[in-house]
C-alpha cells in the first residue's frame, strides 16, 4: 500500500476514505539540468515550475498534496468520481500546455530539452493523521497512490498516462480526448492493470 505526507496543502484533517484522483506531474530531464547550474539557480527553476503546476491543479478544485524531488502529487475528491476524474485531466491539459514555453525557454537559455510526464489513478484513499509521536503529518495511503506513481513512470516525456478506473470515470470524454489502450502495467502477483495512454505522435527523444 502506497503513502504519501502533505507538505503543501492545508486541507483537512480528520480521518476518511473516500474515492480520489492521484495525479503525479514528474519534470523530465531536470536531474540534468541540476547537475551542472548553481543551486540557487535549480531551486528556482524547480520553484517556478512547482508554481506554474500548483496552479493548474487549483484552478480545478485539486490539492497541492506533495513534492518529491522533480514530481509533484495532487489529489481531487471534491466531488464525484467523473467530477473528479474531470478535473483532474483538465489540470493535467492545462499544465502540459502551460509548462510548454517554460521548457522552451530552458532549452533556449540552458540548451536541455525538458518535458513534463503525468500518470493518475482513481481508487479509495485513506486520508487522515499518523506519524510518530508529537510529528504526526497528514497522509494518504492506498492503491491510488502507488498507481498513481507507477503511472507517470510509465508516460514518455509529453504524455499522460491513465488507470481503466479513471477513463470509466471519464466516460465517453476519455474517447474525445484519444485515450487509446496501452499495454498493460504488470504488478507481479496481481493481475495485470489494464491502462490507457494521451500519447504523442512523435515522441519526445527524451524520457
Amino acid at each position: 500500500m502506497g503513502g504519501m505526507t502533505a507538505s503543501v496543502s492545508g486541507g483537512r484533517r480528520l480521518a476518511e476514505r473516500v474515492p480520489a484522483v492521484v495525479m503525479d506531474a514528474e519534470l523530465r530531464n531536470f536531474t540534468r539540468l541540476s547537475e551542472v547550474h548553481e543551486p540557487s539557480r535549480v531551486l528556482q527553476l524547480a520553484s517556478a515550475f512547482f508554481s506554474l503546476a500548483a496552479a493548474a491543479v487549483k484552478a480545478q478544485n485539486g490539492e497541492v498534496f506533495y513534492l518529491q524531488n522533480d514530481t509533484l502529487v495532487a489529489v481531487y475528491r471534491s466531488g464525484t468520481p467523473a467530477q473528479c476524474a474531470g478535473q483532474a485531466m483538465a489540470a493535467a491539459q492545462a499544465l502540459l500546455r502551460d509548462f510548454a514555453p517554460m521548457g522552451e525557454r530552458w532549452q533556449s537559455d540552458f540548451g536541455l530539452p525538458a518535458a513534463l510526464a503525468v500518470g493518475m489513478h482513481l481508487g479509495e484513499t485513506l486520508f487522515g493523521m499518523a506519524g510518530p509521536q508529537g510529528g504526526e503529518q497528514y497522509v494518504a495511503f492506498g492503491d491510488a497512490v502507488t498507481m498513481a506513481e507507477r503511472l507517470v513512470h510509465r508516460a514518455r516525456a509529453g504524455e499522460i498516462v491513465l488507470s481503466a478506473e479513471l477513463v470509466k470515470a471519464l466516460g465517453p470524454a476519455a474517447t474525445q480526448l484519444g485515450a487509446q489502450a496501452l499495454p498493460p502495467l504488470e504488478l507481479g502477483r496481481r493481475p495485470a492493470l489494464p491502462i490507457f495512454g494521451i500519447v504523442l505522435e512523435d515522441r519526445l527523444d527524451f524520457t
